[in-house]
């Protein structure tokens, strides 16, 4: 689970429910990160609703500040539920990209620095053998 979440309503008041429902959805997107993002990400909430002249509608926005950059998603629709699930599947596509980025960059490192560690192993192996 994710430990913080900020959450704010503008225009009206966040009920214990929907607090609930947001911590249980967006909390459990750090399935989809990088193990050693969890424990640096912040996310932010921010639910408002808007009035127009066919009812009230609500936006919700969530932005996760993640190592090495950010992640947002932002919907809009008459039920507040309905637009945290459908930002919930936008980020959970977001953070997929992003960790097979990141997975990618550290592998390339980590392969980086297995082949320096065998060039030198061979090298000394090398040196031993013209002593000998």
């Amino acid at each position: 689970m994710i430990a913080r979440i900020d959450k704010s309503g503008i225009n009206f008041e966040l009920d214990g429910d929907l607090k609930k429902y947001i911590d249980r959805k967006i909390g459990r997107l750090d399935r989809y990160m990088p193990r050693h993002a969890r424990k640096t990400v912040h996310v932010a909430v921010k639910l408002r609703e808007t009035g127009n002249k066919a009812g009230d509608k609500y936006t919700c926005e969530v932005i996760l500040h993640l190592p090495g950059g950010q992640v947002t998603a932002k919907e809009s629709t008459l039920n507040m539920f309905a637009a945290v699930d459908i930002v919930e599947a936008k980020l959970k596509n977001q953070l997929k990209k992003y960790k097979s980025v990141h997975i990618e960059h550290m592998r390339a490192r980590h392969r980086g620095f297995l082949k320096r560690i065998r060039q030198r192993f061979l090298s000394r192996g090398a040196e031993d053998t013209q002593e000998n």
